[in-house]
């Protein structure tokens, strides 16, 4: 295993990675939405777990250690050596895995535990403004006008999709961890694309997930989990409610297809297209959100919400035309 000769850092490539993967837009794009899609759902199948009585944090913990021992399975069964990382390197893993993958999960859990699924997705996805501001105020990149008109045309989407302007009832607790969620995403995209190219997708996950888990599990040890939980029948709620499934069952697609799916599919994305519009792209995911907590949960979803979710796809057409 060679290092990197980049001034950005000490990151080891992979030998499969030595040829430049070619740039594929509509690759990258296919694959945000695919992310958006799962994590829309996701949301869904979180709030009846946090209902049946797992805490936000336990609900993290579960999903992090989940997720890690899936990723490190298919490592250990494909390529056992991409398992290893120089010490320098694993203190930008353990960084990547604190700061974005453990803090995103944990604090849009604690958010939609207090708000609504559609508004503490709208808070959070103010995090690609964020990676904008990043880019062009830290880094000095260039950001295209239309990138900011996709931005705003956005964000004024989503308050359309989740009506922020119809009297929702807002908490601020929640908003605050909303707020935290926004930050430490932008904080995950940016970190992501900062490894992407270096370590392929696979591994630095199951990195970030490993030093995720650790971290929940020193500030809240296993040996105190409410085991009696995961095996318990519950309601599904709203329209589902005459359905029940054991509470384990819906942690295991919160772990696969809520989790180690589209991670990989944003990560793998990040390959095709840049940060900003992989942030913009994955915007899909409160529209999303919506329609199945809308189909599901019986909340609100009219006209106005379906014009929000066609200015929203506007935008993201806006971010791909800003060559």
């Amino acid at each position: 295993m060679r290092q990197s000769t980049g001034p950005v850092s000490d990151i080891a490539y992979l030998p499969a990675q030595d040829v430049p993967l070619e740039r594929r837009p509509a690759v990258g794009y296919a694959m945000v939405t695919a992310a958006a899609l799962l994590f829309g759902v996701n949301g869904a199948v979180s709030k009846v777990v946090l209902a049946s009585g797992l805490s936000s944090l336990r609900l993290t913990e579960v999903r992090s250690l989940g997720a890690f021992l899936g990723l490190a399975a298919i490592l250990v069964a494909s390529r056992p050596e991409a398992l290893r990382a120089s010490r320098r390197e694993l203190v930008f893993l353990a960084f990547f895995g604190v700061a974005g993958v453990a803090s995103v999960q944990l604090f849009y859990f604690l958010s939609i535990h207090r708000l609504q699924i559609g508004v503490s997705l709208l808070i959070q996805y103010t995090a690609p403004l964020l990676v904008a501001l990043w880019v062009r105020l830290a880094l000095r990149e260039h950001v295209r006008r239309r990138v900011w008109a996709a931005l705003a045309l956005a964000l004024a989407g989503l308050s359309l999709v989740v009506d922020l302007w119809g009297g929702v009832s807002l908490d601020g607790l929640g908003v605050t961890f909303g707020l935290l969620s926004a930050v430490t995403y932008a904080a995950y995209i940016l970190l992501a694309e900062h490894a992407v190219g270096r370590r392929d997708t696979v591994s630095l996950l199951c990195f970030g997930f490993f030093f995720a888990s650790v971290l929940l599990a020193v500030v809240q040890p296993w040996w105190s989990f409410p085991f009696g939980v995961p095996g318990r029948d519950v309601s599904l709620l709203g329209h589902l409610s005459h359905l029940h499934l054991p509470v384990w069952a819906m942690l295991l697609w919160i772990v696969v297809l809520g989790t180690i799916a589209p991670f990989l599919l944003i990560v793998a994305a990040l390959q095709h297209i840049r940060a900003t519009r992989v942030a913009i792209g994955a915007m899909l995911e409160p529209v999303a959100a919506s329609i199945v907590a809308w189909g599901w949960l019986d909340e609100r979803l009219g006209a106005q919400q379906l014009v929000g979710g066609a200015v929203v796809l506007a935008a993201i057409g806006l971010a791909q035309t800003a060559r």
